[in-house]
């Protein structure tokens, strides 16, 4: 206390003359509207940048958060898009009825793309209740299919593998093949076994989808969209070359689909 009783009897000229300075400017401010306005300005101007620039560090810090957020909505708009599909496409509250497919978000940590059978692993396990033969999409298109699991991880077996084999369509039409990889092009997938006389509906662009013939994909999900199409030798079935939607090299977020009446149409099937 008395450091600062000092330095005010040091320097009372300074502080008297830094007063009186302040004052004045206060007066000149309030009694012209020229000077007043340029003020407000200059402190806006000034304020706001401070504000702006904690924004962005507060956004910047707050990725993880949004990004998780950002997961769990499109979590529950896929989860809502296809089952009202499956049922009542009017029926927008999904949150009403018991839902057919359960999705969960999941990151990809490891992905390979230039080998024969593919395979990538996520960081979502049985502790998720992640489980065997699973559906794995991305907000672009159809990914792979779950393998193997441990607690906290799990294999999937790449749409890029030479034993994948999924149902998927033209999606203006019902005509269903299978859709498979020859391992030539991480860009290009065949649907294969497209009977003949579907020929009229097969247009260069048009879209392919899975079929929801299977019990691991819901009907809908976007594959690609045709690029070349071809008889087999024997004329009676086309092979289509289809352009994947996906860019399966450069994969993060994925969604995990459970269908919740597969255990029901198993047991159903192998008896």
């Amino acid at each position: 206390m008395q450091q600062i009783i000092n330095f005010i009897i040091r320097n009372k000229t300074f502080l008297l003359f830094l007063l009186l300075f302040s004052v004045a400017l206060l007066f000149t401010i309030q009694s012209h509207s020229y000077h007043k306005s340029k003020f407000i300005n200059s402190a806006n101007f000034f304020t706001g940048g401070i504000y702006n620039s904690i924004n962005n560090i507060s956004s910047y810090l707050n990725l993880n958060s949004q990004n998780r957020m950002l997961a769990e909505e499109n979590n529950r708009l896929k989860s809502i898009m296809y089952n009202t599909s499956e049922r009542d496409s009017s029926f927008l509250d999904s949150l009403k009825f018991n839902s057919l497919y359960r999705f969960t978000h999941a990151l990809v940590i490891k992905n390979s793309y230039s080998l024969n059978n593919n395979v990538l692993l996520v960081n979502k396990g049985e502790n998720d209740s992640i489980r065997e033969d699973f559906g794995v999409i991305s907000s672009l298109g159809i990914v792979g299919i779950i393998n193997k699991t441990s607690n906290n991880y799990a294999t999937v077996i790449s749409i890029l593998n030479t034993t994948s084999q999924i149902s998927a369509k033209l999606k203006n039409t019902n005509h269903f093949g299978t859709l498979i990889w020859n391992s030539d092009s991480p860009e290009i997938m065949q649907l294969i076994d497209i009977p003949k006389a579907a020929e009229s509906y097969l247009t260069i662009g048009d879209t392919i989808i899975t079929s929801g013939r299977s019990s691991i994909f819901p009907k809908g999900v976007l594959v690609g969209a045709i690029q070349d199409f071809r008889l087999d030798d024997a004329e009676n079935y086309f092979t289509l070359s289809v352009k994947l939607f996906n860019d399966m090299t450069n994969l993060e977020h994925v969604y995990i689909i459970e269908n919740m009446d597969k255990p029901e149409i198993t047991d159903l099937l192998n008896e």
